[in-house]
């Protein structure tokens, strides 16, 4: 089964080359393909370097774009499953197999970062994945919404670390959101295709190098934005009748 790495960069050419180390150690057998989202830094020749698939965008699309193109190439290549890596160094190589797994029982599988404690809130068992408040918040708010509009309870609506299987692959290859916060959306896309999308939990770590490229005003901006999308979508749901 042929297998693809896509990985969206942009400007992390301090961690990309341990990353894409460890990803030679711990999987050989799969392709990263590196999708440079416009770097202004060393990000490609670092891809190069490594002798990995590297398509280069010539200005910055944001990681719904990014990821697009690289599950387009994935596809278009006859991949029969593909997963999202972080270049930053966030994602454990480790837990590769564990998210692989998922796809023997399910379409698409996302890696969730947080644990259910005794109470079932997301993020109170021992050793859960830390936010702070207001981030917190904010995913609570979007964990709801998502539940509303589709139906499925995701603890983690906002994880980059996913599987997918073929039929997944090639809907995103065309479809896949390319705004800010497309993970939430892709989890809309793919459940009302009809796709299986299930959770399992995995350990994340802090970012290797760089910094994050989303500022806080940017980031509100978006939040409000996909609430309107996750709303119209409820709202959808109750014209048609079904009970949410």
């Amino acid at each position: 089964m042929r297998t693809a790495v896509v990985m969206p960069a942009f400007n992390e050419a301090e961690a990309l080359p341990g990353v894409l180390a460890e990803l030679a150690e711990a999987v050989p057998d799969h392709e990263v393909i590196v999708v440079d989202d416009g770097s202004s830094d060393g990000t490609a020749g670092v891809a190069a370097a490594a002798g990995v698939t590297c398509l280069r965008l010539p200005f910055n699309l944001g990681i719904g774009g990014a990821l697009r193109l690289g599950f387009r190439y994935a596809a278009d290549e006859g991949f029969d499953r593909a997963y999202q890596f972080d270049a930053d160094g966030q994602h454990d190589p480790s837990q590769i197999a564990t998210l692989l797994a998922g796809l023997e029982h399910a379409d698409m599988v996302v890696g969730t970062r947080f644990t259910t404690g005794d109470a079932g809130d997301p993020g109170s068992g021992e050793g859960a994945y830390r936010v702070g408040r207001s981030r917190n918040l904010a995913m609570g708010v979007l964990r709801w919404l998502v539940r509303r509009a589709t139906g499925h309870r995701f603890t983690d609506t906002s994880s980059g670390f996913r599987a997918l299987r073929r039929p997944v692959l090639e809907l995103f290859a065309t479809d896949y959101p390319v705004e800010y916060m497309d993970s939430v959306e892709a989890l809309l896309l793919a459940v009302r295709h009809g796709f299986t999308v299930i959770e399992v939990p995995v350990r994340m770590r802090e970012r290797r190098g760089g910094r994050p490229s989303n500022r806080n005003l940017r980031l509100a901006y978006h939040f409000v934005r996909v609430l309107i999308v996750l709303t119209a979508g409820l709202g959808r749901r109750n014209r048609l009748g079904v009970v949410v």
